[in-house]
């Protein structure tokens, strides 16, 4: 399988222009954010996230590494110089889109402006879809997930979804110089299929949503 830098724009493999791709088995999926020093030593210290990590702002976790590797610029942006992959329940994932919002009003998912706004006001989860990138980390016509998690969500988060943190930054460094090397992390990115509900309450492609089957492990 190629990975998704890799697949030919316009192509009869192209993805749906919003579709949601991780790493993933049985229970768990993988997840990127990335950080200081000072929060990335004390998360993989307690296993999970605890001071300096800060609750009361929104955190945003990303099925997509090079997605990641776009925001944190390969970990070298000020505050993002560590990439963790953490390791989260799908049960909890589920949990999280199924009460989220989309950060933008979209005429597709809402019936309206004001519905947008109170589902916004309502829910503690946002999401964003930002162009998926190739390994020199240019866009892609298709999109990719970002999960902003506030509030409760921060909080199950924090205290049950996850399951392990690794740190990937010494990997994200050699990359960084060799970017073919990237293919052995996305090749394990493929489609997650959602319950019909949750993938339309975020707005995943039609022709996604439309796919009653749910790939397992």
């Amino acid at each position: 399988m190629r990975a998704w830098g890799e697949l030919i724009v316009g192509g009869a493999d192209q993805p749906p222009l919003r579709q949601v791709r991780a790493d993933f088995d049985g229970r768990t999926l993988v997840v990127y954010q990335a950080y200081s020093d000072q929060i990335a030593d004390a998360a993989l210290a307690a296993g999970t996230f605890v001071p300096p990590f800060k609750l009361d702002r929104t955190t945003w976790i990303k099925p997509s590494f090079l997605w990641m590797m776009y925001r944190c610029g390969w970990a070298t942006k000020p505050g993002q110089e560590r990439v963790l992959a953490i390791r989260i329940t799908r049960e909890g994932f589920e949990e999280a889109l199924g009460g989220a919002c989309l950060s933008h009003f979209d005429p597709d998912v809402h019936a309206s402006h004001e519905q947008w706004r109170t589902l916004l006001s309502e829910s503690p989860v946002r999401v964003q879809w930002d162009p998926e990138r190739r390994p020199d980390l240019t866009p892609l016509p298709w999109r990719s997930l970002q999960v902003g998690l506030s509030g409760p969500a921060a909080r199950s988060y924090v205290d049950g979804w996850i399951t392990e943190i690794n740190d990937v930054t010494p990997l994200v460094h050699e990359m960084r110089h060799d970017t073919s090397r990237s293919d052995a992390i996305t090749a394990r990115e493929r489609p997650y299929h959602l319950p019909a509900h949750i993938a339309e309450r975020i707005g995943v492609s039609p022709e996604v949503t439309s796919d009653a089957g749910r790939l397992q492990a």
